[in-house]
């Protein structure tokens, strides 16, 4: 229909005014031409052929590790190392033939655990039985980020006390516990609060001698 003639004008339609007509794109008549002239073969890989098979290429491979100072290399700097020699290939396909030729960098021995402490859940059957306390921050529009800390009860997921601070102390870290041990024990002394299991993380705070002194003064 593109070469067709107008009988009125005597001129042909041309591509524009036929896509416009059927609201298709031009590029799709462009494209159609252009494999006009191609003929179908067989499928194939794409990207540059090397010149190197798998097993030449291997032996490459040796040959840079051979010459390397250190005990092992990953494929990244064997792959470089290649080309500054010359020897076009992929990552991929460093990866894999060094792979298959058990060539690669030795990897870090898996660690065997012991059993596990629990199964995943902490949940006692009474409470103050086990506290957990923690710490995140909260922005405020007031005061900027802050700091809140807070105790929780493992039993009836209560929080026993909370404390907001600017900074975050190993001093504000011990409020909740301490207006906690008061709240629910109705005094602060020494082991007030005995036999009660707490659990935190290894933030500084907490490891502080300051916070474990104070937390051994009140029994947990």
């Amino acid at each position: 229909m593109i070469a067709e003639r107008s009988t009125s004008v005597n001129r042909s339609f041309g591509v524009l005014r036929v896509m416009r007509l059927l609201k298709r794109s031009r590029s799709s008549v462009y494209w159609a031409r252009s494999r006009r002239d191609v003929l179908p073969g067989p499928g194939h890989k794409r990207g540059p052929k090397t010149r190197f098979s798998d097993a030449e290429l291997t032996e490459q491979i040796r040959g840079v590790l051979g010459v390397t100072p250190f005990v092992g290399e990953g494929h990244r700097k064997i792959w470089a190392r290649l080309r500054l020699k010359g020897v076009r290939t992929s990552k991929q396909r460093t990866l894999r033939l060094m792979r298959a030729a058990s060539l690669l960098a030795p990897g870090r021995a898996k660690r065997v655990l012991g059993p596990r402490v629990h199964d995943g859940t902490i949940t006692p059957a009474l409470p103050n039985v086990m506290w957990g306390t923690d710490a995140t921050g909260v922005w405020t529009e007031r005061e900027g980020m802050v700091t809140v800390f807070a105790a929780i009860d493992h039993a009836t997921a209560e929080c026993v006390w909370g404390h907001a601070a600017k900074y975050a102390s190993r001093f504000e870290a011990l409020e909740p516990l301490r207006q906690g041990v008061k709240k629910i024990f109705g005094s602060f002394a020494a082991g007030t609060a005995a036999g009660v299991q707490l659990r935190h993380d290894h933030g500084s705070q907490y490891v502080s001698d300051h916070f474990q002194s104070e937390i051994a003064f009140l029994g947990f």
